[in-house]
C-alpha cells in the first residue's frame, strides 16, 4: 500500500471553449486530487486559444 503524498503540481492547459472550471479540474485531476489552485499567468495567443498557467497542490495515490 503506498502512503498519500502533497505534490506540486505546473501545467499549461490551452484554452477550449465552454466553461473553464471543469476543463481546469480535469486537467488537475490527472495528477490527483486538487487541494488547491491557481492561474498564474494567461498567455495571449493571435490565432490559438488562450495559453492558462495553472499551479496546484494535488493529493497523490489514494487520497489525503
Amino acid at each position: 500500500m503506498s502512503a498519500a503524498a502533497l505534490m506540486p503540481v505546473l501545467l499549461q492547459l490551452e484554452r477550449a471553449p465552454g466553461p473553464l472550471l471543469p476543463q481546469i479540474q480535469a486537467a488537475l485531476r490527472a495528477h490527483g486530487e486538487p487541494l488547491r489552485w491557481a492561474i498564474t499567468a494567461v498567455q495571449p495567443r493571435p490565432a490559438a486559444p488562450a495559453l492558462l498557467q495553472i499551479e496546484a497542490i494535488v493529493c497523490s495515490a489514494g487520497g489525503c
